[in-house]
This record gives structure tokens, C-alpha cells and sequence, in this order.
């Protein structure tokens, strides 16, 4: 695979990201990407895709997920169901094997971009349980007695969102890269691919509210990227003028659709508090 990631025209990619994505392209190893929710994440495995031509494959993890599901089910209770309906079916029994995301991966006629998203969401064994498949891309059926391998290795992109502390036995086997929150220049550019008109003196005053509200000491949760987005869709729909966004003395405010930025109660009492001892202050 020589292909290279340069980035897209929908993905604002910073040079440090490029890097890491095409290192593991090179070392052949999963891409493990970790950042606070919203900074794009599942949106990269998809923009890769696009960039390098390849097909992508989902595998989005719950706290129910096993590693297991990832390679094959075995469907007991149809095969049992078709026996007591005598079924021929039940001669074969590939017919009850469920192929998994690795397997549709591995067996893929070309090489496929391959997401594992939310890793963390998983039970602790969920990562140890793939180190054996994602290592030598081969796994065992054991009802078929079969070995599957990858045909081409795919280039695994997983995610997490640091909920809980990775196995150091899996983490050794990824290239890691951590997206930093983006600073107001990135953000003006991610700004730019989704909303190319909008108005720079609204974007500047969203700006400078939006990076005040995040560095807000003790928010339960801190505004996200595609919260800001969503939030400046808002303001664009509406109508709001920048002056809106400021009071008159260019203290901080309630910002307008706070609803958009802050998601529960505790902070947007916190903000409101925080907004009255300014006023209070001057």
C-alpha cells in the first residue's frame, strides 16, 4: 500500500494527524485516535477512506459488544429450529455461521479502511480479546474448522474517548495519535469547509464566546467542535447579530441558544452564576 493521506476538502487535517495516519498506513499497525467526544474522530476513518479510494467498514462498539461478534456467530437456535422443521439447511453448517466486520474485512477483494469505534465503551478483555486477530490478521472458525486471513490488511482506525484506561499489551501494537482540541485558527478553518458564508464578524464574536465558555472553570462538560457547528447553524438561522453575543460593555452574556453549547443544568446554572458576579463586580 503506498497510498498517502493528505487530507480533504471536508476534513480539516492538522500536519501532526497526516503524520499519524499514514505512519500506520507504513507500519502496518491499528491506528489508535483518542479526544474529548466531538473533535471528529469517526468522521477521520471516513474522510481516509474517501481520500485513499478504499471502501470503509463499521464496527461501532456498546458496552454489550464482544470481541467475538467482530469475527463470526454461531446461530444454535435457527439450526435447532430448522432440524425440528426439516430443514435441509441444517446439513451445512455454514448456513448458521453470521460473518462478523473482521471477517467481511478480511475477506474484502480489495483493501478496506476499517473503523472500530468507541473501543472504550467495551468491557476491559474487549482489546486483549483482538490482539491475536488484529496482529496476525487470521482467525479460527471452529465449527467449520476453517482459518480465515486477511487477503489484504486492512487499515484498522480505532477510537476512544479515553473513558476507560487501554490494555498496555494492545496499546503496544497501535500507532497513537491524541487529537487535540483544535486552537481558533484550526477552528475557523473547520469552520470554513462547513459554513464557507458566514459572516466573519459573527464567526469572531462565536469565537471568542465559545473558547470564553470552555474555559469556564468546573463545566461538568465542555462545548465540543461539532456542538459549535451545530450552535452556529443556529445563530445563522435565527438571524442573531454578533452584538447579540456581547452586552453592551463587552462582558460575557448568556449566550443566546446556550442550549446548543451547554448540555445539563449544573452548567448552565454555573454560567449564569459566574455571568452575575461579573455584572455584580463592575
Amino acid at each position: 500500500m503506498h497510498a498517502r493521506f493528505e487530507g480533504s476538502d471536508q476534513y480539516v487535517a492538522t500536519a501532526d494527524l497526516k503524520l499519524a495516519v499514514n505512519a500506520a498506513l507504513t507500519l502496518q499497525r491499528p491506528l489508535l485516535i483518542k479526544g474529548e467526544p466531538g473533535t471528529g474522530k469517526t468522521m477521520l476513518a471516513e474522510e481516509v477512506a474517501a481520500a485513499l479510494n478504499m471502501p470503509l467498514m463499521q464496527w461501532h462498539i456498546k458496552s454489550t459488544t464482544k470481541a467475538q461478534q467482530g469475527l463470526y456467530e454461531y446461530d444454535a437456535v435457527s439450526r435447532l429450529r430448522d432440524s425440528q422443521l426439516g430443514d435441509e439447511r441444517v446439513r451445512d453448517i455454514h448456513n448458521y455461521i453470521v460473518k462478523g466486520v473482521l471477517w467481511q474485512a478480511f475477506t474484502a477483494p480489495e483493501p478496506v479502511v476499517l473503523l472500530i469505534d468507541e473501543i472504550d465503551k467495551a468491557d476491559i478483555e474487549f482489546p486483549n480479546d483482538l490482539l491475536r486477530e488484529l496482529d496476525r490478521m487470521e482467525f479460527y472458525v471452529y465449527e467449520t474448522r476453517e482459518m480465515v486471513q486477511a487477503k489484504h490488511r486492512p487499515l484498522v482506525i480505532i477510537t476512544s474517548n479515553n473513558e476507560k484506561e487501554l490494555p498496555d499489551a494492545f496499546l503496544r501494537r497501535c500507532f497513537f495519535h491524541y487529537i487535540k482540541f483544535p486552537d481558533r485558527d484550526t477552528m475557523r478553518q473547520i469552520v470554513q469547509v462547513h459554513y464557507p458564508h458566514l459572516k466573519q464578524e459573527l464567526l469572531a464574536q462565536a469565537l471568542q464566546t465559545f473558547y470564553e465558555v470552555r474555559e469556564v472553570q468546573g463545566l461538568k462538560k465542555k462545548p465540543s467542535t461539532s456542538e459549535f457547528l451545530d450552535w452556529l447553524k443556529l445563530l445563522m438561522a435565527e438571524d442573531i447579530p454578533p452584538e447579540a453575543l456581547r452586552s453592551q460593555d463587552q462582558k460575557a452574556i448568556v449566550p443566546p441558544l446556550h442550549g446548543a453549547l451547554l448540555k445539563n443544568e449544573q452548567d448552565i446554572h454555573l454560567f449564569e452564576r459566574l455571568v452575575a458576579m461579573a455584572r455584580h463586580n463592575r
